[in-house]
């Protein structure tokens, strides 16, 4: 049995636990200090969870972040992190005040994300190490999930397949054997900029998918396109994928990895319905992005919206539109505020 903290008591960090649980292992979850009222409407409704709409199981140990320092203190095997990709800054700091110089206990990052630092592409875990070694703590060991895995689906026990990855492959090998469950299926990889790259941009590509209706045709009628959209909704998976390939491998990526679960597996599940998909079912039907933001999705964060803010600039410097035409399409849109202009002649 091992000692597993999560931090964060969202949606993924709570679901998240139940994997943990059902292999016999010490789970706790502390919240940050945004989630202590979160946290106490928890415990008065029984555990029930209104972004899973279940409950936790008394096996699993919550607490506000009062407890932060005492439970990070303790002996611990495994540190999961569950916060938000704008949240790594301030975990950073956090684990700064607890562990100082000494070697921290491993790291496994549930939040997808990219950001640029420098004028580089920077994925989730070298953020952290730097932001960590910034503070003076340079031993660290930090692993990252990838993979289609809603966190309702694994909340509720639905088979579900992720992939740890990590530059050090017994250590991935190693979280993933800590994890697998009958339904929670765990492999392993060593290829960590490929697991993340796709699994942060697969966010853009799934805005694009989620547009599938509205871009099928001009002239159509509501019903034809209702009918036969999928049509174009495969054409853009395709290109997607194509795209992504560039993308990973321009970012020290393995090509093969976008067609695994943190790629090809994610663009699915995320194309099927979620947040992202959803802001680009808005933007084909023919809103611009502040507007379909402000009408429809005023209080929801759609991360491809957010990535391709961060790093778009930086994409329209390194690629043309002959190179990624889908990609730049749906980040000129975001980005300049403009209905999305698709430069179907340019696909592969």
């Amino acid at each position: 049995m091992s000692k597993i903290i999560i931090i964060g008591a969202g949606a993924m960090g709570s679901a998240f636990a139940l994997p943990c649980l059902d292999n016999n292992h010490d789970v706790n979850i502390i919240g940050t200090h945004l989630e202590n009222e979160f946290i106490d409407d928890l415990k008065k409704n029984k555990n029930l969870h209104p972004g899973l709409n279940t409950y936790i199981p008394e096996g699993i140990k919550i607490f506000k972040f009062e407890k932060f320092s005492e439970l990070l203190k303790s002996n611990i095997d495994l540190i999961v992190l569950g916060v938000s990709s704008k949240g790594i800054e301030w975990v950073a700091d956090q684990l700064s005040q607890i562990y100082k110089a000494d070697t921290m206990p491993n790291l496994l990052l549930l939040t997808k994300g990219l950001s640029i630092h420098e004028n580089k592409y920077e994925v989730l875990v070298d953020k952290l190490k730097r932001l960590l070694s910034s503070k003076g703590i340079s031993k660290t060991n930090i692993s990252a999930v990838g993979g289609p895995c809603l966190a309702r689906g694994l909340a509720n026990k639905v088979h579900s397949s992720v992939v740890i990855a990590n530059k050090e492959i017994q250590t991935a090998k190693k979280i993933a054997d800590m994890l697998n469950t009958n339904y929670y299926h765990t492999s392993y990889s060593d290829d960590i900029n490929g697991v993340e790259v796709s699994a942060a941009i697969k966010n853009i590509f799934s805005m694009a998918v989620g547009a599938a209706k509205g871009l099928c045709s001009n002239n159509a009628s509501s019903k034809v396109r209702e009918e036969n959209y999928l049509n174009t909704a495969s054409a853009l998976i395709k290109q997607s994928i194509h795209e992504m390939e560039i993308f990973v491998e321009h970012l020290k990526g393995k090509k093969e990895t976008v067609k695994g679960l943190a790629g090809l597996g994610d663009l699915y599940v995320s194309s099927g319905g979620g947040r992202n998909a959803k802001m680009g079912f808005y933007l084909g039907e023919g809103l611009i992005f502040s507007e379909a933001k402000k009408t429809k999705m005023e209080k929801i964060t759609v991360e491809g919206a957010d990535l391709a803010k961060e790093i778009g600039k930086k994409v329209k410097e390194d690629f043309d539109e002959k190179k990624l035409p889908l990609m730049l399409g749906m980040i000129n849109a975001i980005v300049e505020d403009k209905r999305i202009d698709i430069k179907w002649e340019l696909f592969r």
